[in-house]
This record gives C-alpha cells, sequence and structure tokens, in this order.
C-alpha cells in the first residue's frame, strides 16, 4: 500500500481570495473503506486505477471505474471503497466562499460520481499542487489555491458526458453567435428544442444562450477595438448589429466604458485575424 498525504492551514487572506487548498495526497492498493461520514470541506477524489463503488446517503450504490472523480460534499455524508483488487486514487480537500460561483459556472458538477475521459491531466495538475506544498514557503497557500482552479477546469474539461470537443450544442451556439437569429433559431440551427439549448449552455457555463451569445459577442468585439483599424459601426456589424448606437449601449453597460473610450485605452495596433462575423439584431429569449 502506498500513501503519502501533505496538509495546508490557510491565513485570512488566502480564504480572501475566495478558494483555498486544504490538502492534497495519494493512496494506492487494498485501501479500507471511506465512511460513512460527514466533512465540512469539499473533496476531489481522482481514482486513476481500478474500480470500486459510492453509496449515495439513500444507500444506492453506484459502480466507480477508473478514470474518475468523487466529489465529496461539505454537509452531505460519503460512503466509498474499492473493490476487492484495490485501486489508485489522488486527492484534494478545497474550501472557499468562491466554489458556490464555481457551481454556478458547472464547473462542479451535481453528480457525487463523474466519469473522466481521462486521468492524467488531472492527475499532473494534483501533482503541481503537491509539489507547492512540498516546497512550502509563504507562497505555498496561493500556488495549492491556484492549483485547485486549474482541478475544477481540467475536471470539466475531461468529462465522459460531454464528449471530446465539449458539449456539441454549445460549440454550435459559439459558432454561430454572430448570425441575426434569436435563441429559437440558435436552437434550430444545433437541432435541439429551446428548453434543450438553454439546458446545454446553463449546465457548461451557468448562464443562459442569451448572455452566452453576448459574452462571445462583446469578446470579438473588444478584440477589434483593441487592434484599433476599424470604426466602432463596423466592429459593431462584425459582432452581430447592425445598429451601432445599440451596440455602443450595450458595450457601455456591460464593459463599462464607451467603444471608443475602450479603443483609445487598449489599441497595439495590427489588426490580428478575424474570429468571425455577421450581422443582424442581438439573440432574444
Amino acid at each position: 500500500m502506498e500513501r503519502w498525504w501533505h496538509y495546508l492551514t490557510p491565513g485570512p487572506a488566502q480564504l480572501a481570495t475566495g478558494l483555498a487548498c486544504l490538502g492534497t495526497g495519494v493512496q494506492r492498493g487494498r485501501l479500507p473503506v471511506v465512511g460513512p461520514r460527514t466533512l465540512d470541506r469539499w473533496v476531489a477524489v481522482l481514482v486513476t486505477e481500478g474500480r470500486g463503488w459510492s453509496a449515495a446517503p439513500d444507500g444506492t450504490r453506484r459502480t466507480v471505474v477508473a478514470p474518475a472523480v468523487l466529489l465529496l460534499r461539505p454537509g452531505v455524508a460519503h460512503h466509498y471503497g474499492p473493490d476487492a483488487g484495490g485501486w489508485a486514487e489522488c486527492f484534494v480537500d478545497f474550501t472557499g466562499p468562491a466554489l458556490a460561483a464555481y457551481a454556478e459556472l458547472g464547473l462542479l458538477p451535481e453528480a457525487d460520481v463523474v466519469p473522466l475521459t481521462a486521468a492524467e491531466p488531472v492527475r499532473r495538475v494534483i501533482g503541481r499542487i503537491a509539489a507547492a506544498c512540498r516546497r512550502g514557503g509563504p507562497l505555498a497557500g496561493v500556488e495549492a489555491g491556484a492549483g485547485v482552479h486549474e482541478l475544477l477546469v481540467e475536471l470539466r474539461r475531461h468529462r465522459a458526458d460531454l464528449g471530446p470537443a465539449g458539449d456539441p450544442v454549445v460549440a454550435a451556439l459559439r459558432q454561430g453567435a454572430f448570425l441575426p437569429l434569436p435563441v429559437a433559431g440558435h436552437a434550430r440551427r444545433a437541432g435541439v428544442t429551446v428548453a434543450g439549448l438553454r439546458r446545454a449552455v446553463r449546465a457548461a457555463g451557468g448562464v443562459g444562450p442569451r448572455e452566452y451569445v453576448l459574452a462571445v459577442r462583446l469578446d470579438e468585439a473588444k478584440r477589434l477595438l483593441a487592434a484599433g483599424g476599424l470604426p466602432v459601426a463596423e466592429v459593431a456589424r462584425r459582432v452581430g448589429y447592425e445598429d451601432p448606437a445599440y451596440f455602443s449601449r450595450i458595450f457601455t453597460r456591460r464593459v463599462g466604458v464607451a467603444p471608443t473610450v475602450f479603443r483609445a485605452q487598449e489599441h497595439r495596433g495590427g489588426l490580428p485575424p478575424v474570429q468571425g462575423g455577421g450581422s443582424g439584431a442581438p439573440a432574444t429569449d
């Protein structure tokens, strides 16, 4: 049996960042059953080899087959263990007020057992968290906290239920973000119902289709404005707005400054390759 772990005690400043690592470790072999128990923190248990089971609070058991992650939630009882042959696992304990937003963004799925397409990219992140813990020093907690953010992103990226390229419905919405389509038109283009489109986008990023389209458009508008080679009206048209005044109003409301001010602040010269284009009215719910 192989077992090692490191623990951290974050101070007030680290906790104020919203995300903190409390510990990490590795276990391999015929490990003992865990629980039933309840913790006051989150734990991500990455199963890299072998298989076992996880029991829900109502006693229902689910088979766990590597690669997979068990998400242990604060205040929720958990009970799990490997089969007779044992398994290999890495774990990271974490906490912080920012985790409510991470859940809203879809980085903390509701399922307690999440199959993964690959374990190695996630394991490498946990290795970097462990290296920060081993080095110690004043920045160990900051480095480990940043590693937790990276861990949650990698877990989201390698969820088996989303496929290798993520959700194709969300990909279709992003691809068509500059088109003059309402939400219903985007749903038809993606081959789903409006409700299905909303569920897919909400699960992927914690926002609705209209908000997602707006973010894609504004991201591209900022890129074009920073290049400085186009008038505001042309930038508006390229990101899907025929009315430059409407574009200026929504840009100012969301970004905090007018497009002309943003361009003056961010202009770097040279127009990068255009990422997309189109014209029309904004998507509407």
